[in-house]
């Protein structure tokens, strides 16, 4: 098989929902060794464990998805699935990620260890929870064939224009995240009609993430986590600017001052990172690493934003998909396991 160049997409918050349930039990039982490392550092802190918590009986919604819980365990399925990619069959030429996965993008690409990676995303994670503020909600600004809707982009802007507290939080591919106060989403909830009944979603223990209502939680991560965790990573990685740290050439100290800076209380376009890494490195494929498959839908979008490929409408890349796949999902069943 020739070996092809891919760009690792690595998820945020929200991918760990009941079917991933066992996620870890299911395709990482290898894996048990850095695991257990990783609930070292939660039993220290008095927090269930990572296995544990994979291993609950039924989901529990309020459980697994609140932010000191979801963070470990998400980046725990997502850096698993990291290492468990045929690197004889896929040579990875960057990383990047979405919001809290810029971390596991850390640790993947090299500049944090396994171990110091999931010390990042799970003090990260306690502070957002314990000291959490605002919300966030998700609202297209895309038609049902994934071609951009300039009308809704301009609605959603001007609401965040006219609302005191409402911020734009993530343009992730056809979506655009927006994030405030709890009054502030109220306003701009009422300000929209409902789409499918479904939007504007407010995703379920979020914050206000990367949006100025997170200046303190951006100054308690600084005080937690010390520039002596960063070394020069081992692969090109693009950050929520679509700016690119390469390898032996990073300054340490503006990426840890990023990392726990603008990447917290500023907009983390989602969008530009991937489209960077399409234009920049030219793969051949992207891999969306696991738990779930709720990435895949915004990745593909970004890549049709910028005609990758000559691949314009959700039509068409679904149809290139079933012959020629370009996007493939470590969460998805049928894709696993052209990936590892």
């Amino acid at each position: 098989m020739t070996r092809k160049t891919a760009l690792i997409v690595c998820p945020g918050r929200g991918v760990y929902n009941a079917p991933e349930l066992g996620y870890l039990r299911s395709h990482h039982a290898d894996k048990s060794v850095m695991i257990t490392r990783f609930d070292e550092q939660r039993q220290a802190l008095a927090q269930p464990s990572i296995a544990e918590l994979d291993g609950s009986h039924r989901f529990s919604r309020a459980r697994l998805t609140r932010g000191d819980n979801a963070s470990g365990l998400i980046y725990s399925c997502s850096i698993a699935d990291f290492q468990s990619i045929d690197r004889d069959a896929y040579d990875i030429v960057a990383v990047t990620g979405n919001s809290m996965g810029w971390y596991t993008a850390l640790a993947g690409g090299g500049a944090l260890s396994p171990d110091d990676g999931f010390r990042v995303v799970n003090t990260m994670g306690t502070i957002m929870h314990e000291h959490a503020v605002g919300g966030q909600f998700v609202h297209p600004a895309m038609d049902a064939d994934w071609r951009p809707d300039p009308a809704m982009r301009e609605i959603l802007f001007g609401l965040i224009e006219a609302i005191d507290g409402l911020y734009l939080s993530i343009p992730f591919g056809g979506m655009l995240v927006l994030a405030g106060t709890d009054a502030a989403l109220a306003e701009a909830e009422s300000r929209l009609d409902k789409i499918d009944g479904r939007f504007p979603m407010r995703l379920p223990n979020h914050g206000a993430f990367h949006t100025p209502l997170m200046d303190d939680n951006s100054r308690r991560g600084r005080t937690a986590l010390p520039e002596s965790l960063f070394r020069q990573p081992d692969l090109p990685l693009i950050d929520g600017r679509g700016a690119i740290w390469m390898p032996r050439a990073a300054d340490l100290s503006a990426l840890w001052d990023y990392t726990f800076g603008a990447q917290v209380t500023e907009p983390y376009d989602f969008t530009r990172a991937v489209q960077t890494g399409l234009k920049e490195f030219a793969p051949d494929c992207i891999i969306v690493l696991g738990p779930g498959n709720t990435l895949g839908g915004a990745t593909a979008q970004a890549m049709l934003m910028c005609d990758w490929d000559g691949l314009t409408t959700k039509t068409e890349f679904i149809d290139r998909q079933a012959t020629d796949p370009i996007l493939l999902a470590m969460g998805h069943a049928e894709q696993r396991p052209r990936v590892t």
